[in-house]
């Protein structure tokens, strides 16, 4: 990245294989938080792996979600694939896009498809120790292993109580939280300022708490209609104090 350049960074999670309907009009780097297709078929992991790899941005990233079922059953066979095509594909695992100008303004990327059981769809991981099983081991390690210097966490799921609310699924039209416990009390003690994710349609938006900036990112709404025809544009600031934050 360029000295004195604010990186251009635009977020997208949850086409469901209706990628091409969205325009991307370029910039520093892409993230997509998941949920690349709907029913998760090799076909249609590589129509979107076909697309992502033709997007105008200097670096690609993402994770897979829930749907995305050919990504778990085959995830070397896919991160291999990305990795000649330029794209990165991360699964509990991290990137360093580098500054070519200033060790202070390399990014430090970490993502993880994993999220809450929900009916045993991919990546899904216990949210107790008590609930854990073989299959659905529990999810909180899967946290612990971020990398401690991560700037930037992309993860399918939300944390608990932020832009996580799956509205009308009680009988008098109110909703509930189905973010993870686990992943907020991380990010309390972390120093991550920008978290994307997805995963609850719904919850798309954004906010500040703390040094963090989160930004639900899905781009189909509760109907899996576009919401918008473009991604989530953030910018990456560096404020008179020395301090780091991610504004949109």
């Amino acid at each position: 990245m360029e000295k004195d350049k604010k990186p251009i960074i635009d977020l997208l999670s949850d086409t469901h294989s209706r990628h091409g309907e969205f325009e991307c009009k370029g910039g520093d780097i892409l993230l997509h938080s998941g949920d690349v297709s709907s029913r998760g078929s090799d076909q249609e992991i590589l129509n979107f792996i076909n697309w992502f790899e033709i997007q105008p941005y200097h670096h690609k990233v993402f994770i897979p979600g829930n749907h995305d079922w050919s990504l778990e059953r085959n995830f070397a066979y896919w991160k291999d694939e990305c990795s000649k095509r330029g794209i990165t594909l991360l699964n509990d695992s991290g990137i360093i896009i580098e500054s070519m100008f200033d060790p202070n303004l390399n990014l430090k990327i970490w993502g993880s498809p994993v999220q809450p059981w929900f009916h045993s769809w991919a990546f899904n991981r216990a949210r107790t120790e008590a609930e854990a099983t073989h299959v659905h081991p529990w999810i909180k390690p899967h946290w612990d292993l971020i990398a401690p210097d991560t700037e930037i966490l992309l993860t399918h799921g939300p944390p608990m109580g932020i832009l996580d609310e799956v509205t009308r699924v009680n009988g008098d039209g109110s909703g509930i939280h189905a973010g993870c416990e686990e992943l907020y009390k991380h990010i309390q003690n972390s120093q991550i300022k920008l978290h994307v994710f997805g995963h609850i349609h719904e919850g798309r938006g954004f906010v500040y708490e703390r040094e963090t900036t989160y930004v639900n990112a899905s781009s189909l709404d509760r109907m899996y209609c576009p919401a918008d025809k473009k991604p989530i544009r953030v910018t990456r600031e560096v404020f008179q104090d020395g301090s780091i934050g991610y504004v949109l």
